[in-house]
């Protein structure tokens, strides 16, 4: 659904996720290297909306920037601005959908970073990506993963982007901040319900699709 027609948060928290918070050890630079190096067998979560698929969705990408900061990591966030089609107003990761051009989707990735953040490819160090998510509003995202080396300078695309501010990782990586919430589905069948993860901090909202793939994130480096 490109623009839902409920506000997610205030419909009420059905349960918190509730799983041990991701070992602070595991949430440096180092170990984070080591492990996308060597995966270990895990297994992604599927969201709602990705079993709500369109058969044939558009490639995209999108950035989980991890910001190397002296206080610890923190995820670098956007809020999308309210008039777009898809996901408007809502906090997304840095990307968008992949052209003809890009050698691949690591390559979509930084480039759309770059487009609506200013954040330049040479401050980030991928180390990975996370499985496909699926969303509801026909893309086939992939999640890449980087890590980001300040000092570094923002500018945002004041069409895409309203704000642009930072999550301490070790927040989004506790299950104990993972609510569970339902809605309606309008075009369902009746009683039909959507579930899906939000994740809030300070003033801005995490939900949908940017809360499945830090869902996701969070099981890769737990297992």
């Amino acid at each position: 659904m490109a623009k839902p027609s409920f506000d997610p948060a205030q419909l009420p928290i059905d349960a918190i996720a509730g799983e041990p918070p991701v070992p602070h050890e595991r949430l440096v630079a180092g170990w984070l290297r080591e492990r996308f190096a060597a995966p270990p067998d895990w297994f992604p979560e599927t969201a709602d909306e990705s079993r709500a698929a369109k058969p044939h969705p558009t490639p995209a990408s999108v950035l989980v920037p991890l910001v190397e900061r002296e206080g610890g990591l923190t995820v670098l966030l956007t809020q999308r601005t309210a008039h777009l089609h898809d996901h408007a107003g809502q906090v997304a990761f840095p990307g968008g959908r992949a052209e003809h051009d890009d050698v691949d989707a690591i390559d979509t990735a930084l480039r759309e970073t770059e487009e609506e953040i200013g954040l330049h490819r040479r401050h980030i160090d991928i180390l990975g990506t996370l499985p496909l998510y699926y969303t509801g509003t026909g893309y086939a995202v992939t999640p890449v993963v980087g890590l980001v080396r300040p000092p570094f300078d923002l500018k945002a695309d004041p069409f895409e982007v309203a704000e642009i501010f930072e999550v301490p990782l070790r927040f989004l990586m506790d299950g104990a901040h993972h609510e569970v919430r339902s809605a309606a589905v309008p075009e369902g069948a009746p009683g039909e319900k959507r579930t899906f993860y939000t994740m809030p901090h300070g003033g801005h909202f995490i939900w949908g699709a940017t809360a499945g793939m830090l869902r996701n994130l969070f099981h890769f480096l737990r297992a």
